[in-house]
């Protein structure tokens, strides 16, 4: 760790000799230790300490940008001098009107000493509880178990001088028999929140009762999705319906909707980065303060999230959702929730007559048709039949091919309980979801496995 002082004078120093017309710096570097297994044996433990500098530089509405990984003088001025340069040879960006202005943020406690100072041995340690509670069973343990400690900063020449410390720990495994799997993962800034053996029960018990797996036909069935499953779909629509630029281009199925009753009453989806019961960050990439957006409220669109240039286009606020200078995609939320129910999946199952309880998905694919929200993709690591309220046995893993419009139309109920969950932004975010029970859910394909 380097230290807010040294990282914003640094910075300052190298802004205040630029050329540009307006002049912005991102930093992001940390560690990052990862101990992965397989076949119930550690056979990587692995860790990078690694830093990039971003460099905005503004020459009237042209705009260029620079990198480096060194936070050497010479080289961050090198850097600079590049974004410079690249300004002067851009074509003027009409939607450019200014970099952001300083703001006030929520002080958010995001760094903890215990993850921070996790050591190898220690994640060892944890994983071995695993093996040995599998091995009880005589079953095999593959996954992963994360710890690291970064931070972000953002400066610029009018005044922006954000920083932020951060740790995150995450964990997932993946059980298995000759035939059969389960899956558990648990995400927190915090090390000393994981308890690896309650975690390991779970992905056992999913292994153990979905044993000798029963092939099924494809078909529309009702299933209770548990939050994993809910969030891989969730990630999709982030990428394909709650930006700006899709917004903008009209490819998001939330395009020339807003207002508009879209899916199930019961579903209400928002993004914010200041809500500490999951994993806050308080300001964008920009330096701009994270501002709470509702996506979707009781089944109607409601609006997308913005960084600075695409709010500037469509005439209204950035709400704080820049990534890092060279990202060209427009905003992106990184603070996903999905309301809370009143029913628990326990209910759910009671009152299934006969449909599917699934763990995961994997391998979706969710530009088939953008605007109507088409995904393909595979059930995973646990997929079961339930009958008369009871689950009855594992199921061979399916494939679905639904219209998450359609599918989120038909949600029945939602859980009190919600579970964060894991994305490739675990830094600076997740996505909070309850189980959801979806009436009719579409399965085209099916495997022998």
């Amino acid at each position: 760790m380097i230290g807010k002082d040294k990282i914003i004078s640094t910075l300052n120093d190298v802004i205040k000799k630029s050329s540009a017309d307006q002049t912005e710096a991102v930093y992001i570097g940390g560690e990052n230790a990862l101990t992965r297994y397989a076949n119930s044996i550690i056979h990587q433990n692995v860790s990078e300490t690694n830093s990039k500098i971003y460099f905005r530089a503004i020459s009237g509405k042209k705009i260029g940008v620079a990198s480096t990984n060194s936070f050497e003088r010479e080289d961050l001025k090198r850097a600079l001098d590049n974004a410079t340069e690249i300004a002067k040879n851009q074509r003027e960006n009409p939607d450019f009107v200014s970099l952001p202005s300083k703001e006030s943020y929520k002080k958010i406690e995001t760094h903890f000493k215990q993850t921070a100072s996790f050591s190898p041995a220690q994640r060892a340690e944890k994983v071995k509880k695993i093996f040995e509670n599998a091995s009880k069973y005589n079953l095999s343990v593959a996954g992963s178990f994360s710890t690291s400690e970064s931070e972000i900063a953002v400066f610029n020449s009018l005044g922006v001088a954000c920083y932020q410390p951060l740790t995150s720990s995450f964990i997932n495994i993946v059980v298995m028999s000759d035939n059969s799997s389960g899956y558990s993962d648990f995400l927190t800034r915090d090390v000393t929140k994981i308890d690896v053996e309650s975690l390991a029960d779970v992905a056992i018990q999913k292994c153990l009762d979905s044993k000798n797996p029963k092939g099924l036909e494809p078909g529309e069935y009702d299933v209770i999705l548990e939050p994993v499953a809910v969030a891989n779909l969730i990630e999709w629509l982030n990428y394909i319906g709650f930006g700006s630029k899709p917004f903008q281009e009209k490819t998001s199925f939330l395009a020339d909707r807003i207002g508009q009753k879209i899916v199930s009453d019961s579903v209400t989806m928002y993004d914010d980065g200041n809500d500490e019961k999951a994993i806050a960050f308080p300001f964008d990439l920009e330096g701009v303060p994270k501002k709470r957006v509702v996506i979707i409220q009781n089944g109607v669109a409601k609006g997308v999230v913005y960084d600075s240039l695409s709010a500037n286009k469509d005439k209204v606020k950035s709400t704080g959702h820049a990534l890092t200078p060279d990202f060209t995609e427009g905003a992106i939320a990184l603070n996903l929730f999905i309301d809370a129910g009143e029913s628990s999946k326990e209910k759910m199952i009671e009152k299934t007559e006969r449909g599917l309880l699934v763990t995961r998905f994997h391998y979706i694919n969710g530009y088939l048709d953008t605007r109507n929200a088409l995904f393909t993709g595979m059930t995973r690591d646990g997929t079961f039949l339930i009958e008369n309220g009871k689950i009855k046995h594992g199921i061979k893993n399916l494939r679905f091919t639904e219209s998450m419009l359609k599918a989120f139309s038909n949600v029945i109920e939602l859980s009190k309980d919600r579970k964060i969950v894991n994305s490739w932004w675990e830094d600076i975010g997740c996505i909070v979801c309850p189980s959801i029970f979806i009436k009719n859910f579409k399965f085209t394909g099916k495997t022998e496995f």
